[in-house]
């Protein structure tokens, strides 16, 4: 199954009663197994779960801690990017050239990349400390 039609898929499970916006991603392992998050709504917004944070918490729970591609698909005009905290979450398991496809319910598509989303990002080299042993 591809990425997308795995997305598609999911996004149709998303839990948005205050919202109505449906978001479905689907994440690529190293391994190559595909896992899949949707966004979940909760009233005490916005304590909710973006669906590319609930995809990497499927694989990170299967034991997986690396992804190699990405696809997150929505229903809007354009394209929907990931939010801020997604981008560093999905730096946070794939490399800077991971490719992202961004697509809408109506066939359009986006491609980029992970370090395209979140140039800059903070990683763990920042944490370093000088002459820290």
């Amino acid at each position: 199954m591809s990425l997308l039609q795995a997305a598609t898929d999911v996004r149709e499970n998303a839990y948005v009663p205050y919202s109505r916006f449906k978001v479905g991603a689907a994440i690529r392992a190293a391994s190559g197994t595909v896992y899949v998050g949707c966004n979940v709504e909760n009233v005490a917004y916005p304590e909710g779960t973006c669906a590319e944070a609930g995809a990497i918490a499927a694989m990170v729970a299967a034991g997986e801690t690396e992804l190699t591609e990405v696809c997150v698909i929505a229903d809007s005009p354009e394209p929907v990017p990931p939010c801020g905290g997604c981008r560093q979450k999905l730096a946070e398991f794939g490399r800077h050239e991971v490719p992202v496809t961004l697509a809408t319910v109506a066939g359009k598509q986006f491609a980029t990349t992970i370090g395209a989303l979140l140039p800059g990002s903070f990683t763990v080299h920042h944490m370093t400390l000088a002459g820290r042993d």
